[in-house]
């Protein structure tokens, strides 16, 4: 029986190119983990400094600010990485929610339809984004049959 698309640990990877095939299917998705951070430019103790007043202020550049997602799951079943490469600019349907206050209705990014839901002053949501394909690796066991992957993506 297939997963609902709207499953929440349902991760979507759709090829920008010619293909169009989804990268992930949802049975290689279950026991997902994700990490959403910074991208390294964006982030560190070089991005902040002290004034000659000793206050702590933000020099970081604001056309940095995009994020980093590494993305690993293990099960039985390959994600459907086959077509997808290093480098390959992909749209990402992210699992990780973000949050945004509901009164100011804007959230940073796009939220992936029907990912939205409210809970008291809070939306939360699921991003969608433009990303490159930084670095893949999928490994299988034999005799456990157990096959763990691991993708690491960054916002264009």
């Amino acid at each position: 029986m297939p997963l609902p698309a709207t499953f929440s640990t349902v991760l979507d990877i759709v090829d920008d190119g010619a293909t169009g095939h989804p990268g992930v299917n949802p049975y290689s998705a279950r026991a997902l983990r994700g990490t959403l951070s910074p991208i390294d430019l964006a982030q560190g103790n070089d991005k902040l400094a002290r004034t000659v007043n000793g206050t702590l202020v933000d020099i970081s550049a604001p056309q940095m600010r995009k994020y980093k997602l590494e993305i690993s799951g293990e099960d039985v079943a390959p994600p459907a990485l086959d077509g997808l490469w290093v480098g390959m600019q992909v749209t990402v349907n992210c699992h990780v929610e973000l949050a945004y206050l509901t009164a100011s209705g804007v959230p940073g990014r796009t939220p992936v339809s029907g990912s939205q839901h409210i809970e008291g002053n809070y939306t939360y949501y699921c991003p969608q984004f433009q990303m490159l394909i930084v670095s893949m690796q999928i490994d299988r066991q034999e005799w456990a049959a157990d096959v763990t992957w691991s993708l690491v993506l960054e916002e264009i």
